[in-house]
């Protein structure tokens, strides 16, 4: 390990929570500024000691955090892979759960089994641990160390994560990831119900990333059984079976081992060609499940109609394997798969234009044998329809053809919706006008209102254990109060006692681009998510609409902000007009009209975009005519 420990300005920045921009400024303002040690003139490296020693004589460092000081300790190890090796044994000795304190360090060298010299980066992630908990203080470490790597490495996000483990069943018993890379597929699928127990297996060929994927695993109670190798060459799992597979695979890599894999058992649906490698993905997956078990896999979308890949995917369509096609709006296909358990499906199900809880809520209801045709969305296509010369399996290719004999019928359709909503848009706006300019009304404050008992106020416990998959009650969250939708979270049934429970009639308040966003709850039995303030009315003295109105006025804000951002306010802060209850009534009326008009605006871009796309293809189709004058 080196003598001492670097930094960059990034680095510097986040030492003293400042901008980037902010550490430039010092560099160039002050002469003292310690001068770079290494790196390039973009991007030069400092001594943490002296930039530490620096910040401390302007008063603008008072003591080194302690996620700094571990991940800078980290960084001191040396280039990348030495950074990677000395992060592998942090979490070797994480999950051996030893506790440092108050062991020297010759007595805490020999029972974690490390040289002494490691010991200043240990005791840092060991005082990390102690404050956020291992499993938190580790992930930290791997966000910072895969920001180093990530300019050469392609990770799973959590959204696209979060959606794969949706997909397959809560209650399987055992899942597979062949290219588990981290973890992020494994650490995203929600716990089983009840005290079911899962097994967890995962292939990684990256050493340290395997090792990474074990620890992270481990550390929030799921261990999985990880192991280091490439899968297609060198299947460390031959033989085991399971009931899912979930798998982000190497895309576009040619030398996967075609000449030495020409008669592997897997290739069950036909050998994958030379530069189709994503189909010999498909079928290692296949070979590792359970009849009846299902695959999930990532897959670039020219995979779908490469002609190189026609015959495979012939078999795969023709045996009942390939299941479902699903085109992501930010371009990847995801793939569903199922092992031949004896039942054939009469078609393919393609999805394109869907969002995660619609892709979620359409496969459901196909495993359920309901309808899933939406009109530009999804279809399940006849298989025969499929065997044509190029076997094309693009979604979108198949969500237009054979609709044209009902564009001019839903272009009326979504015409007359339309304008019926735009008739019901100009009925619900409220007849106000100027009010006498002589009248003021009193005003008090919500501090005021809550002294007198006419409301309470209450602050939503700071958590980070709600996800928008999953079981469980559901979770109100700040970005649902500023978008005006239905809840999208959901918190563990396990812990649901520890969160605040909304009533009808609540008001939740969120804090959005310099206003209040404050919504009247309409539904009981909501958890309050993080960033989230709950106003309580007592029905008898204030009218909540009334109240949620006028909480969102720009003047609010400016009294109610803790900081010159207004990224901070303080709803106690907040001013309200004194008026007797009927007229708080009236008002609030007034709101609610207006609160229905906006979600009728949104609902009317919707319906105008659906006419322009239904426009144009009725008109591509000759299926549209323009009435004569």
């Amino acid at each position: 390990m080196r003598e001492d420990a670097t930094v960059t300005t990034s680095d510097i920045a986040r030492l003293v929570r400042v901008s980037r921009a902010a550490v430039s400024n010092w560099r160039r303002r002050h002469p003292g500024f310690p001068q770079p040690i290494g790196g390039t003139p973009a991007s030069p490296v400092f001594s943490l000691a002296e930039v530490e020693a620096w910040l401390r004589e302007q008063g603008k460092l008072v003591e080194t955090p302690p996620e700094e000081r571990a991940w800078q300790l980290l960084r001191a190890a040396g280039d990348e892979r030495e950074v990677g090796e000395a992060l592998r044994q942090v979490g070797a000795c994480q999950r051996t759960g030893i506790r440092l304190g108050g062991l020297s360090d010759r007595a805490a060298a020999k029972r974690l089994g490390v040289d002494q010299r490691s010991l200043p980066l240990l005791r840092a992630v060991d005082e990390l641990s102690g404050a956020w908990g291992p499993a938190r203080a580790f992930e930290f470490l791997v966000e910072r160390y895969l920001e180093v790597r990530l300019p050469r490495m392609a990770l799973t996000s959590p959204q696209l994560a979060g959606l794969i483990a949706e997909l397959v069943d809560p209650d399987v018993r055992s899942v597979l990831d062949p290219a588990c890379g981290t973890g992020e597929l494994l650490s995203a699928l929600p716990a089983p119900s009840g005290d079911a127990e899962r097994r967890l297996v995962g292939q990684e060929r990256d050493e340290v990333l395997a090792s990474l994927a074990g620890t992270r695993l481990a550390l929030r109670g799921t261990p999985a059984d990880v192991r280091v190798g490439d899968s297609l060459r060198q299947d460390a799992f031959a033989g085991l079976t399971v009931d899912a597979v979930v798998c982000d695979p190497p895309f576009n890599e040619r030398s996967w081992g075609h000449e030495d894999l020409t008669a592997d058992p897997r290739w069950e649906y036909g050998l994958p060609p030379r530069m189709e490698p994503e189909l010999a993905w498909a079928q290692h997956a296949l070979a590792h499940l359970v009849p009846g078990g299902l695959a999930v896999l990532l897959m670039p979308p020219a995979v779908a109609g490469r002609r190189s890949g026609r015959r495979m995917r012939t078999q795969l369509l023709r045996r009942g394997a390939l299941r479902a096609v699903v085109a992501l709006p930010d371009g990847p296909h995801l793939w569903l798969l199922r092992r031949p358990a004896g039942d054939r499906p009469a078609g393919l199900l393609v999805v394109d234009g869907a969002d995660d809880a619609e892709i979620v809520r359409i496969w459901r209801d196909l495993h359920a044998g309901r309808d899933v045709d939406s009109p530009g969305t999804s279809r399940v296509v006849p298989i025969i329809d499929l065997l044509d010369e190029e076997v094309d399996l693009t979604p979108a290719r198949h969500l237009t053809a054979g609709t044209g004999d009902r564009t001019a019928e839903r272009f009326v359709q979504t015409r007359d919706r339309l304008t019926a909503l735009l008739g019901q848009m100009s009925e619900l706006v409220s007849e106000l006008g100027p009010a006498p300019r002589d009248r003021e009304p009193a005003v008090t404050s919500v501090a005021e209102l809550a002294r007198i008992g006419a409301l309470t106020v209450h602050r939503a416990p700071a958590r980070r254990d709600a996800a928008e998959t999953g079981e469980g009650r559901p979770v109100l969250t700040a970005e649902d109060v500023i978008h005006d939708r239905e809840p999208r979270g959901r918190a563990p049934a396990r812990a649901e006692e520890d969160w605040l429970v909304t009533r009808t009639g609540d008001i939740a308040v969120a804090v959005a681009s310099r206003r209040f966003a404050a919504r009247v709850v309409e539904r009981e039995g909501l958890l309050l998510g993080p960033q989230l303030s709950l106003v309580r009315v007592d029905p008898d003295q204030l009218d909540p609409y009334f109240l949620a109105g006028v909480l969102r006025s720009t003047a609010n804000v400016r009294s109610s902000a803790l900081s010159s951002t207004g990224s901070r306010v303080d709803v106690h802060r907040a001013r309200v007009p004194r008026l007797p209850l009927d007229q708080q009534r009236r008002y609030g009326e007034a709101f609610r009209r207006m609160d229905r008009v906006a979600s009728a605006a949104r609902d009317g871009i919707a319906l105008s975009e659906e006419m322009g796309r239904l426009l144009a293809d009725g008109v591509a189709a000759g299926e549209l005519d323009i009435a004569d004058e």
